[in-house]
């Protein structure tokens, strides 16, 4: 373990010089130059003397005060500290007997760690924030039972850091050095980047120990040890990781199920949701897909689960889930959830196609009959030997010889059979006795039972030559329509299996025969999925006979088990044609199935956005649903969903032909801008902002969230600090580039959401650098469209590509209208035709296009290629002259957004 003497100057040639050396004469000259410290060389290995934390600092359920808060109540525990029994950070110097001086100091999390704002108070400390204490001889353990830590706020940090960075720089030079001016900016400058990026809510111990020199100072330094992590109580990030309960433990092997999780506080920027899975290959590791805007009030997360590596499995297989933090990598206790197979086939429309059909008849003798059935004996109905008077069962093979006396046979009649209980015994030969009445009743109900038999199957005889004859089968099957409400094990009916199997001319026949009778309910019966023909024929994609069905009375307000009705489902499927025969026939009294609930709480209209139908979207809406209307469960409307599947096409035609409100809430307050944001979509969030997102809209999620009304003061302090902040560089902003014009109403407009604490805005949700330029109100195009200033990016951005700035906008503007380009033009060549009604709403129409271009991330080598196509060879030479010299071409990936090539880039990236 490192430790050891920290060798001042005099020191430090003895360690240059072995013990031969030293007798050498350039050694003598050298103990004439300097004075040297005749004090024992300690050499900086494992056994030198070196500092041991005996017992850690306790990580959570500590809460870091105010000032105004006073102190707090008993010190910081330590890591096994009990009620009854109670422990402190503790550390010993090993390996050194003496007296020695332990220093402790707070650090940040960071590796390595720096200087942090937060000071530690105590009886120990002194007013830099800084403990020691006196040790030894004999006992080198420094116990710290009654530390505080004092939780500094913003608006302090830069100075606080200021004052430390100097203290701690003058340490390493001569006493009472006096700074010069430009390291006094340097030293700002360097509190300013340590404050930006340094996390409030955690510290760590920097334990320091001297050990005393031979004239009695503590100046001989080990090297420090830093502690574990301390997390503030009142932070999220202090909590323990649990899950405390799941709406489902099983799903897909696709993924992409959402799932209900309800655990305790967590941070929603600093949270994984981890699928993993251990075996003897290396196991197997996923995230859940959600965005902070799923995270509700820190305590629930709605999210999609990832897809299991192995797709093509045969049984369930069962994985684990954990909550897992981003920075601290702690994690919560597992939880089982279990990876089933892929039902393709959620409908049975394909199972059902691909049963196997029952073995063939004996077209010509049926089945065989079982006992007490109709036999195929001779005699038939009482033939001698066949079967019992009472049986039905059985087949019915059919006699040629339709006149005969027999009955379904070559016998006659009902001469033999057995004989019914109480029937007298048979008479000897020779003798004749007249039936009793009961014979007599039987007989007759056998004579009619006999003619009838004998009349249908004529009836049935004749259907079967003319069907034989003209192919016209309709006489057939209205011989067996009361068959047509037969069921089969899935509950399907004759019709069912028809339209399944896509036999549209049965299912035609089907239909015309049972209108025509009393069996006409039989075209709204349900299957064992509460499918009726009609829901078939639409899953089926089949309009001509959903349109047939329609007219011969289907019901269109029947619910499948999904509560989903045909409207919902040819939504669902994105079948145009469908769509368009189904609404054109519903007619008034069903008019408000297009605005209608499923089971899931979704109105076609969000299931047609779901499958990425632009088409069925129009034609819903104009059949009457309500573009703005949300779904049930979380209060997203279409144009929520289009923005968070991130699908830039159909979140256009909502907004720019549809006209659906971009301010739109869901029940958390979050807009699409916010969605947009948390995703770190530019066009979207530029395509949005285009249209009229409001950029400062505020959702219901605290900025701030308190755990007790002891911290509210200090949260409202740093809130209002903040929106000072916001409303400063916004005013800044505005007087110093539009002095000349006046503000705009919307600017001025005051949120009329009145919250009691002010949620996030989309700036605050933002998860790359490219939206929050965006969203920047400083770089707002209302407060800058007509200032010369160019406004100045990030570092990496202006390293990596020139951008455009207002001055260049401007200039290719007046280039556009001295040749007499239409807007438009340049519009279509660079990709954004798609958002021509919302620049054409604007006063300057062409300004906004090239600007939207340039903060939607648009590469000026796609504005030159534009410009050269439309032979504006002064605005190529404009745009060649502002390329740096070593500008080289990106190889980046890119997408197609509709803002034509955009960069490809990650959230991780962006944030680097």
């Amino acid at each position: 373990m490192a430790g050891g003497l920290s060798m001042d100057e005099t020191q430090y040639p003895m360690k240059m010089f072995d013990n031969e050396f030293m007798m050498d004469v350039s050694y003598q000259h050298l103990m004439t130059s300097f004075e040297i410290k005749s004090e024992p060389f300690v050499p900086e290995t494992v056994h030198g003397p070196y500092i041991q934390i005996i017992e850690e600092p306790k990580q959570r359920g500590f809460r870091f005060r105010y000032e105004c808060e006073g102190p707090s109540h008993g010190g910081l525990p330590g890591a096994s500290s009990e009620r009854n029994r109670r422990t402190y950070p503790t550390i010993k110097v090993c390996n050194y007997v003496g007296h020695a001086r332990v220093e402790v100091q707070l650090v940040t999390h960071t590796d390595p760690p720096r200087v942090h704002a937060h000071s530690l108070v105590g009886k120990q400390c002194n007013e830099n924030g800084t403990c020691s204490i006196d040790i030894g001889p004999n006992d080198l353990t420094a116990q710290f039972s009654n530390l505080g830590i004092l939780h500094v706020t913003k608006r302090g940090v830069v100075e606080v850091l200021t004052k430390r960075l100097r203290d701690e720089k003058r340490r390493m030079k001569e006493p009472g050095y006096h700074f010069s001016e430009t390291e006094e900016h340097a030293i700002q400058k360097e509190a300013k980047e340590l404050g930006k990026n340094m996390d409030l809510n955690i510290v760590r111990l920097k334990f320091t120990a001297y050990l005393q020199d031979s004239n009695g100072g503590f100046t001989r330094a080990l090297s420090p040890v830093v502690s574990n992590p301390i997390y503030d109580s009142k932070s999220p990030n202090a909590s323990n990781l649990k899950i405390s309960r799941m709406d489902k433990t099983c799903g897909s092997v696709m993924g992409g199920d959402e799932i209900f999780l309800l655990c305790d506080k967590v941070q929603k920027d600093d949270i994984d949701i981890r699928f993993y899975e251990e075996d003897e290959e290396g196991g197997w590791e996923a995230f859940g897909d959600f965005s902070p805007t799923d995270v509700h009030k820190q305590y629930a997360i709605v999210f999609k689960t990832p897809p299991y590596h192995k797709t093509e499995i045969e049984r369930p297989v069962t994985v684990f889930l954990q909550l897992k933090r981003k920075k601290g990598g702690d994690c919560s206790e597992p939880k089982q959830f279990t990876y089933i197979p892929q039902v393709q086939d959620k409908e049975e429309v394909q199972r059902k196609r691909m049963k196997s059909l029952p073995h063939p008849y004996d077209h010509w003798r049926g089945p065989q009959g079982g006992a007490g059935g109709l036999g195929r004996g001779a005699g038939g109905f009482g033939g001698p030997g066949a079967g019992t008077t009472g049986g039905m069962g059985g087949g019915f093979p059919y006699n040629h010889q339709l006149d005969g006396a027999g009955f379904y046979g070559s016998g006659c009649g009902f001469g033999g059979g057995t004989q019914m209980p109480g029937s007298s015994a048979q008479p000897e030969i020779g003798q004749e006795r007249a039936p009793s009445p009961v014979q007599q009743q039987l007989i007759q109900i056998a004579t009619v039972l006999q003619n009838r038999a004998t009349g249908s199957a004529k009836r049935s005889a004749r259907a079967l030559l003319e069907y034989c004859s003209t192919g016209d089968v309709r006489l057939l099957l209205a011989m067996q329509r009361h068959l047509c409400g037969v069921q089969d094990e899935n509950g399907d009916t004759p019709l069912h299996l028809a339209i399944i199997h896509q036999q549209p001319t049965v299912a035609h026949q089907i239909i015309q025969t049972v209108m025509n009778s009393p069996q006409h309910k039989y075209i709204n019966k349900l299957n064992h999925l509460r499918q009726t023909p009609l829901h078939l024929a639409v899953i089926t994609r089949q309009p001509k006979l959903v349109e047939v069905l329609l007219r011969m009375g289907a019901d269109p307000t029947v619910l499948d088990r999904d509560g989903r009705t045909p409207v919902h489902l040819a939504a669902h499927t994105g079948d145009e044609a469908t769509l368009r025969v189904l609404l054109g026939l519903l007619g008034e009294h069903h008019a408000h199935l297009v605005n209608m609930v499923d089971f899931s709480g979704m109105f076609p209209l969000h299931l047609a956005v779901r499958k990425g139908g632009d088409r069925c979207l129009r034609v819903l809406v104009q059949a009457g649903a309500k573009v703005n209307m949300p779904e049930q469960k979380s209060g997203c409307t279409p144009l929520h969903l289009a923005v968070r599947e991130g699908l830039f096409k159909v979140a256009c035609t909502l907004i720019t032909e549809l006209k659906a409100d971009v301010n739109a809430c869901t029940f958390g307050g979050n807009s699409p801008l916010h969605l947009a944001a948390s995703l770190g979509s530019p066009p979207l969030c530029s395509m949005l902002i285009a249209a009229g997102a409001d950029k400062r809209l505020e959702n219901d999620e605290p900025l701030f969230a308190s755990s007790s009304s002891s911290s509210s003061s200090s949260d409202d302090e740093e809130l209002g600090e903040r929106r000072d902040n916001e409303e400063a560089a916004i005013q800044s902003a505005m007087t110093e580039d539009v002095q000349t014009t006046t503000t705009s109403p919307e600017r001025s407009q005051v949120n009329p959401r009145k919250r009691t604490a002010a949620g996030h805005t989309p700036f605050d949700l933002a998860s790359c650098q490219k939206v929050k330029d965006l969203l920047d109100d400083r770089n707002s195009p209302k407060s800058s469209h007509l200032s010369t200033k160019k406004t100045k990016k990030s570092s990496e951005d202006s390293a990596a590509s020139p951008s455009l700035d207002s001055e260049m906008v401007i200039k290719l503007c007046e280039i556009l209208n001295q040749g007499q380009v239409p807007w438009r033009e340049l519009a279509e060549k660079l990709g954004m035709l798609t958002l021509a009604h919302l620049y054409q709403e604007s006063t300057m129409p062409c300004y906004n296009l090239l600007e939207n271009y340039q903060l939607s991330g648009g590469p000026l080598e796609g504005l030159v290629e534009a410009l050269q196509s439309l032979g504006l060879s002064e605005g190529v030479r404009l745009l060649r002259a502002s390329q740096p010299s070593e500008d080289k071409q990106s190889t980046d990936t890119t997408v197609d957004s509709g803002f034509g090539s955009q960069e490809a880039e990650s959230p991780a990236m962006t944030n680097q």
